[in-house]
């Protein structure tokens, strides 16, 4: 996590503002996963600024949200959604939410998080790979607008 960055867990107030980055940062956004999110089971994590102006981080509004589920008969994590809203983008926020999201996973007994990213997507693409993830497998018409790509990393030590 960065000093400009503050990681909690979502909660069912947040979704005003969780709604409002999905739908500005993602270009296939699915709406309905944020609602069901808030309430859980789905690991929902929220960043919010630390700069002193923003409040603490418990009442801040959020600038960005990681949205992660697992399934009890594997050891992966799945990343649902990653975004961050357009205007503070590139200030570390998405970096601090996997990190924070990759720890509470690997706490958690979980020893491999995939996201699938859009073929077309090369930033997404180089983010994750910049993080450790591999590219495991080419999905075709996975996306309305496109192929994609199933990425992974191992969590352990």
């Amino acid at each position: 996590m960065t000093d400009e960055t503050r990681v909690r867990e979502g909660r069912s107030t947040d979704l005003p503002a969780l709604r409002a980055i999905q739908a500005a940062a993602l270009a296939e956004p699915w709406e309905e996963l944020l609602a069901v999110a808030a309430d859980g089971p789905p690991l929902l994590l929220v960043a919010t600024p630390a700069s002193p102006d923003a409040g603490s981080g418990a009442g801040a509004t959020p600038v960005g949200y990681a949205l992660a589920v697992t399934d009890g008969d594997d050891d992966a994590g799945y990343l649902a959604e990653l975004a961050v809203a357009p205007d503070h983008q590139g200030e570390g926020h998405g970096s601090a939410l996997l990190d924070a999201l990759v720890d509470r996973l690997h706490e958690s007994g979980v020893g491999e998080l995939r996201v699938t990213v859009r073929e077309v997507d090369e930033a997404a693409r180089a983010f994750y790979r910049e993080r450790g993830f591999e590219r495991r497998e080419r999905l075709p018409d996975r996306y309305e607008r496109g192929d994609g790509f199933l990425l992974a990393r191992e969590l352990g030590e």
